[in-house]
């Protein structure tokens, strides 16, 4: 005899209150053989086929008119392949039941994501085109422990929640259904009873691709290809290799000048990567792409970590853009922020009706400076979200590097918090235990796991160690923004050249601390944002001299040890502050006067010299790789240092802060012989002054600097130059 759910079941059932909808639903051996039982809203007819022979075997009876059907098999025992035909409003479908599959997350899945040690939660979470039992269709899994029900709710079941309840995985608190015919580009979200009862919309946290903005749905969407890693695109990564980056906002760079409309990832593709390349960047750096809701967060407040915006094209077309990249010669590194999230209604607050993966107490996930949300590190599956999408980037994307966005306010409980408005940690302490542990975990992981790979921290504190390994007490980051450096270099600059010898020791103070970490020396965004004005703004004088101070202080940097960051438009001194909703100002290289070219000029110019010359960036790290000649000339302004490889050759930069031609200005030297000026930034290529020492110098016994033999130089007017010896 049949087993027929009660009534309160069945209301259980639409009501959505029904923990176990595969316990009611779809096939089930009874008494009097074989039970179907389906849920099919609006449905008025509906057949049990066998699949292998295409016969309809039963009629389901409509038990309750919302559309509750149930039919009896009784000379069956064995349970076999069915399909449903199903009538519609006078239109017939044949479809798979979601409800004959069985489970589809394995053992070793649960406890290794439960543990927080599943390197690669993305492979499982998330919807996943698959073929079960030869149908083929979507595997759909969410964690959402708390929730009452979820269903998978899209264009394919009419956004209708009463139709696809999950089956929930207890021990891991993950729900899960596989829905056959469901098909690539389909849009989706999780229709969610949560812990209070309330019915919620949430999109997919692992989707790997998602509508723009203002549009909020999830598409079904395949998990992309792994990428190989080549070896020369690792060995680009490291210490001893010249590292210049261009830090990019895409949506930026550059517009379409007839509507002001974004170029797309194939544009890009062609016009940015080939413009790094001609400017001699080995690097690209990528303002945050991963989906985000307010165009004015600059993509700093992702919601769809595993999803490449929409806004400039497809995640195809995006991982195109990273190939084009790479056959260029580019490295690509993307900008990562697992520090906060936003709050929006579809995303991950609140997600199940508990703090799911942000902090309970506002005091630790409450980030007052940007009104978003903090993770919740000290949880295991939000641990696996993070270092799971770190991975996914690197893995499936091809990424080079990941550089992590504001680490200080991850590290710290009292960032940007006054007294009582923080949580110490177990110990009383202001230290984010738990954020610390899981850079560590990530950046240890992604080493042993990818080699290669590499991460580089915006950490704007002297917090030790950042570029430690985690065994050494470190973070294990390979590299450090030096903000520092960055602050204290452009004080320096705003001062009128007449004050700067009261202020001399703002250039010479990085060296002090420049081999405690792996330093980037950064011109960032952040620096020309915010009523700060350009870095052309804020050099002083008449404008030649501006342009002057600016050429040289990027001979300057482009000198000193750590590698090189410059955003995208400070290379050619663009004169008004970024503005992320227009292009850049590229109409200004076509001035008569020359200056804004003179600049573009001189920063390729500096690229190529930087490559070609190993003194450059061999030993940024070594202290055997720098050496101070002059570093006490306050009255002039003058300084003067030597860079060295790892064979012994040197090469010297010589600054002028001052707009006073220095003539016959002598310095001593380490080793004699003929001398060649191969770069200078007052010459007339880039609009200068065009003073200089005519290419080449010969150097004399004569003692200077507690050193035998010297150089007479002339040095130009607000001006770097570099010299190489010469055999």
């Amino acid at each position: 005899m049949s087993v027929l759910p009660d009534q309160h079941v069945i209301n259980q059932i639409f009501s959505g209150h029904y923990a176990d909808p595969f316990s009611v639903l779809g096939m089930h051996q009874v008494a009097a053989g074989l039970e179907v039982r389906a849920l099919l809203p609006d449905a008025s007819q509906v057949w049990v086929i066998d699949t292998q022979s295409g016969k309809k075997v039963a009629e389901l009876a409509r038990r309750d008119e919302r559309g509750f059907f149930v039919g009896v098999m009784p000379r069956r025992k064995k349970t076999f392949r069915y399909q449903l035909e199903v009538i519609w409003n006078d239109e017939t479908y044949r479809l798979d039941d979601p409800y004959r599959f069985g489970p589809l997350l394995q053992e070793l899945d649960i406890w290794l994501l439960s543990e927080g040690t599943h390197l690669r939660p993305y492979e499982r979470l998330g919807a996943h085109l698959s073929s079960l039992d030869n149908v083929d269709g979507v595997s759909f899994m969410v964690w959402a422990p708390n929730a009452m029900r979820v269903s998978v709710v899209g264009e394919f079941n009419f956004w209708d929640g009463r139709r696809h309840p999950m089956r929930f995985r207890k021990e891991s608190g993950i729900w899960e259904l596989f829905l056959p015919a469901v098909q690539r580009g389909q849009t989706y979200k999780y229709e969610i009873i949560d812990s209070n009862g309330n019915i919620v919309l949430k999109a997919d946290p692992y989707a790997f691709e998602a509508q723009m903005r203002p549009e909020t749905a999830s598409l079904v969407s395949p998990l992309p290809e792994k990428v190989v890693t080549t070896a020369e695109r690792q060995r680009s990564n490291d210490f001893d290799r010249p590292i210049s980056i261009y830090e990019v906002h895409l949506g930026s760079w550059r517009r379409h000048t007839d509507n002001n409309f974004w170029l797309s990832y194939g544009e890009l593709a062609k016009q940015l990567i080939d413009y790094v390349k001609y400017m001699g960047f080995t690097h690209i750096e990528l303002m945050p792409i991963n989906e985000h809701p307010f165009d004015g967060s600059w993509g700093y407040q992702p919601l769809g970590m595993y999803a490449p915006t929409r806004r400039f094209g497809s995640p195809d077309e995006f991982k195109a853009f990273v190939d084009s990249a790479h056959e260029a010669g580019i490295n690509v590194i993307l900008d990562w922020v697992p520090g906060h999230f936003p709050s929006d209604n579809h995303g991950l607050a609140q997600f199940d009706g508990t703090a799911l993966y942000e902090y309970a107490d506002p005091r630790e996930g409450y980030h007052q400076d940007w009104n978003t949300l903090i993770y919740n590190y000290g949880r295991h599956e939000v641990r696996n979200y993070l270092a799971g999408n770190a991975f996914y980037w690197i893995e499936r994307y091809g990424i080079d590097a990941l550089r992590v966005d504001a680490v200080a306010s991850m590290i710290y409980r009292d960032y940007s918090r006054a007294e009582g408005e923080w949580v110490p940690n177990y110990y009383g302490g202001r230290e984010n235990l738990e954020a610390i542990a899981f850079l560590r975990y990530t950046n240890q992981t992604l080493g042993k796991e990818l080699p290669g790979a590499v991460t580089l921290a915006e950490e704007s504190t002297d917090y030790p160690g950042v570029t430690l390994p985690p065994d050494s007490n470190g973070l294990g980051f390979h590299y450090k923004w030096n903000l520092g450096w960055m602050h204290d270099t452009l004080n320096y600059l705003k001062n009128d050249p007449v004050h700067r010898k009261h202020h001399h020791d703002l250039l010479t103070f990085g060296m002090l601390y420049n081999y405690t970490e792996n330093f980037v020396l950064p011109l960032s965004h952040d620096e020309v944002v915010h009523g700060k004005g350009s870095l052309l703004d804020r050099m002083p004088g008449d404008a030649w001299q501006q342009f002057a101070n600016l050429r040289a202080y990027y001979g300057f940097m482009w000198a000193h040890p750590g590698k090189k960051l410059m955003f995208m438009g400070c290379e050619f001194a663009q004169g008004r502050e970024w503005n992320f909703d227009t292009s850049l100002d590229w109409h200004l290289l076509e001035g008569h006067d020359g200056w804004h070219s003179g600049v573009q000029n001189l920063v390729r110019d500096l690229n190529h010299c930087y490559q070609q010359q190993a003194p450059l960036y061999e030993l940024d790290f070594e202290r055997q790789g720098f050496e101070w000649l002059v570093v006490n000339d306050h009255e002039n302004s003058i300084y003067a240092f030597l860079r060295r490889d790892k064979s012994g050759r040197e090469l010297i930069a010589v600054s002028n802060f001052t707009p006073v031609p220095r003539y016959g200005y002598r310095i001593g030297i380490n080793q004699p012989g003929r001398y060649r000026e191969i770069l200078n930034t007052d010459s007339h290529f880039y609009r200068g002054s065009n003073l200089g020492n005519q290419g080449e110098l010969f150097s004399d016994a004569i003692g200077s600097h507690q050193r035998e033999h010297s150089l007479l130089l002339t040095i130009p007017p607000l001006a770097t130059i570099y010299l190489i010896k010469e055999g």
